[in-house]
């Protein structure tokens, strides 16, 4: 399995990713279109394509920070899921501590997803969060902040949640 980084939109998977974007994650939680091509080339950001003897799963949209790697987006193509592609994908990105947020576990999905995470070594943190809005029109939203392979303190919140506000929200919309 190997990740394939896209870094601009005419990369051949670029739109079969950007279809499984639009279909794993609710609008809200979207990025708009011209935020994402415009971030694409940004050395910190990456775009890459999960991808198995160059069979295009999934993707897990990231960003490298100087101590952590912010996880922005992550999903396997529903038919492919089950069958360890997350757990191996997210193993790939191990060189340093992951950060990630999902919703308030409060249903069967959402319950599965935090269940997923945990069994790849993620812990919940107990930082109250709220990710800015994607889109002029709505407002922030609360999330739960997952990171393996260890909670993190309340100064490695602080810097992660600036990075998230200054940067990686920057022309958000």
């Amino acid at each position: 399995m190997e990740l394939e980084r896209i870094t601009d939109t005419v990369h051949p998977l670029y739109q079969k990713a950007m279809d499984l974007y639009t279909i794993s994650f609710p609008f809200h939680e979207q990025r708009e279109p011209f935020s994402q091509s415009r971030i694409l080339s940004q050395d910190v950001y990456h775009f890459d394509a999960v991808c198995d003897n160059g069979k295009f799963i999934g993707e897990i949209l990231y960003w490298r920070i100087a101590d952590f790697l912010y996880i922005e987006h992550f999903c396997i193509l529903p038919a492919m899921r089950n069958k360890r592609y997350g757990r191996r994908a997210l193993a790939l990105l191990q060189e340093k501590p992951l950060i990630l947020e999902i919703d308030p576990p409060t249903d069967e999905i959402s319950l599965r997803r935090k269940d997923f995470y945990e069994r790849c070594g993620f812990v919940e943190n107990p930082h109250h969060h709220i990710h800015p809005p994607y889109h002029a029109e709505n407002s922030g939203h609360e999330l739960i902040i997952m990171s393996s392979p260890r909670a993190l303190t309340n100064q490695e919140y602080e810097t992660f949640n600036r990075y998230l506000q200054n940067t990686v929200m920057n022309q958000a919309y």
